[in-house]
């Protein structure tokens, strides 16, 4: 009986969709609604990829004002930020590919879920997803080796079984805390320094070498 494929844990922002507007925007609502300083552009899109609260308190200090930031944020995104992105060019064919191969495949990311879940519903192949995993509303599941073991408890899976597919090094990160292969992926927000940094298995420029990347 031949092995089964592995199931493939795909990140969302950066990954799968360029959300950069709509990230970017909504921290930038959020920090003038607190009537503070909103930095440059270049630093903001820093942002994608950590949880919210990691990313807003070093900059506001109080626990309080961190929470008001994420729910002005989240007011924003649940009006326009959401659909503030472009999906990558190639990666839906590749996701159609890799589904009709036979890998189950998964959204794991560190969005508030409800947005995840929302995204993922009106992507042209968010069909092919057989769950999204996404960080709870009160933050206490945000990080992501915490998302990814709760992916592997939801799907019933174990580590050796799965691939975790990212731009950022928290992808990385997550992944080999767990001992799984990985993909870091060019196209995103983390670049080849962070990600060779963080321990990437494999890296991959385009959408479309993915599939020879996870079958070597």
């Amino acid at each position: 009986m031949p092995d089964m494929l592995p199931t493939l844990f795909f990140d969302l922002d950066g990954t799968l969709i360029d959300s950069a507007v709509g990230i970017t925007r909504c921290v930038a609502h959020a920090l003038t609604r607190l009537a503070h300083p909103v930095p440059p552009e270049a630093e903001l899109r820093r942002w994608i990829g950590p949880p919210l609260r990691t990313s807003f308190a070093p900059l506001l200090g109080d626990a309080a004002r961190v929470e008001l930031a994420v729910a002005h944020y989240r007011e924003r995104f649940e009006s326009h930020g959401w659909a503030e992105h472009e999906v990558y060019a190639g990666i839906g064919e590749t996701v159609e590919r890799l589904h009709a191969a036979g890998h189950r495949l998964a959204v794991v990311t560190a969005k508030n879920e409800a947005h995840a879940r929302k995204i993922v519903a009106h992507l042209p192949f968010g069909g092919r997803f057989a769950d999204v995993i996404g960080a709870t509303a009160d933050g206490r599941l945000s990080e992501k080796r915490d998302l990814i073991a709760e992916a592997l408890r939801r799907l019933a899976l174990s580590p050796e079984a799965c691939w975790m597919i990212g731009d950022r090094r928290m992808d990385i990160e997550g992944a080999r805390h767990h001992g799984m292969r990985n993909v870091g992926v060019l196209w995103g927000f983390g670049g080849e320094d962070e990600l060779r940094g963080a321990g990437a298995w494999r890296l991959a420029e385009r959408p479309a070498q993915l599939p020879a990347l996870i079958a070597g």
